[in-house]
């Protein structure tokens, strides 16, 4: 990420003082953003900063420090992604266990066209498309925030919207919050869920025709009772992994989403930190990112260790 910003075109003075600013103003500013060393010397800057846990100061924004803009944005970014999960997880294992329980029928080839559907569909194109429909032609639903813009917004020690207003005892701005989170969570949930079907979908397969369930099914046991308490819990091992990680990959990739809607997260930042050369802003939350999915992989590591005893550490 370092030598890939500095290697695409656009220079972050440029957009600081602006393409006609003259040249010796342009000079003092590099000097005084430290551009005007080397790469080699302004890596190892960076490196040695990160042993501080300092992630550095926005070039744009003068004064303000990367972990300032993460607990400004990131807030935005977990409410979204933990919404959007929550309905990817709902529809893709009900739609999933539906269609493995019911093999060869119209569930089951309705199963796959979903799962082929949502997962090719562009994030952008339905995220214009409900927008379109829902908050332009039908006015159902807002766009472009995250709060009414006239409202006292939430306040709280976590910056959650929805977990404040209800430590507050606030139901109404609860259900706001829920309000301006239906489109943009329902595009994420929606298209993510094709995954988390393919996956059910196909495990639960496997897993019932093993020899446990037909004995299962010899000693009278309900269809309905082998699967959700025998075959299902085998085949969520695989579901828990690519949930943990698509969960880690979307609290800080869940760009297209934020972009299209306008949502004031964390990946919306990224973007415009890229579209201004802001360099310490774009290594700072990528090394964010990156914590982040690794500590989430230690974590699915560990739960998969729980819902599997044949996995040992």
């Amino acid at each position: 990420v370092f030598l890939l910003m500095r290697a695409t075109p656009g220079d972050p003075v440029d957009a600081l003082l602006g393409p006609r600013a003259p040249e010796a103003a342009k000079q003092i500013m590099r000097a005084k953003l430290g551009l005007d060393q080397s790469l080699i010397q302004q890596y190892v800057d960076y490196i040695a900063q990160l042993f501080t846990f300092d992630l550095g100061s926005s070039l744009a924004s003068q004064g303000q420090s990367v972990w300032q803009i993460i607990g400004d944005h990131f807030p935005a970014t977990v409410e979204l992604t933990v919404c959007g999960m929550l309905i990817a997880a709902i529809v893709g294992l009900t739609v999933g266990a539906i269609a493995a329980s019911l093999p060869n029928t119209v569930f089951d080839a309705g199963g796959r066209v979903f799962g082929i559907v949502t997962y090719a569909v562009p994030m952008y194109w339905f995220g214009m498309i409900l927008q379109l429909v829902f908050a332009v032609q039908l006015r159902w639903f807002p766009i472009g925030t995250r709060f009414p813009l006239g409202q006292l917004a939430p306040d709280g020690p976590t910056g959650l919207y929805l977990l404040d207003s209800l430590l507050n005892g606030n139901l109404v701005q609860f259900g706001t919050t829920l309000y301006y989170l239906a489109l943009p969570s329902l595009t994420l949930g929606v298209l993510i869920s094709g995954v988390f079907e393919r996956i059910v979908r196909v495990n639960l397969k496997q897993t019932l025709k093993a020899d446990y369930v037909e004995a299962a099914r010899a000693r009278g046991i309900s269809e309905f009772r082998i699967i959700t308490a025998h075959a299902l819990k085998n085949a969520m091992i695989p579901v828990i992994t690519i949930l943990g990680l698509t969960f880690a990959s979307l609290l800080g990739g869940a760009v297209l989403t934020e972009v299209t809607f306008s949502w004031p997260g964390l990946a919306n930042r990224l973007y415009e930190a890229i579209s201004q050369r802001d360099y310490p802003v774009v290594q700072g939350l990528m090394v964010f990112f990156a914590a982040i999915v690794a500590m989430v992989s230690i974590a699915i590591d560990i739960l998969n260790a729980y819902v599997d005893p044949r996995i040992r550490y």
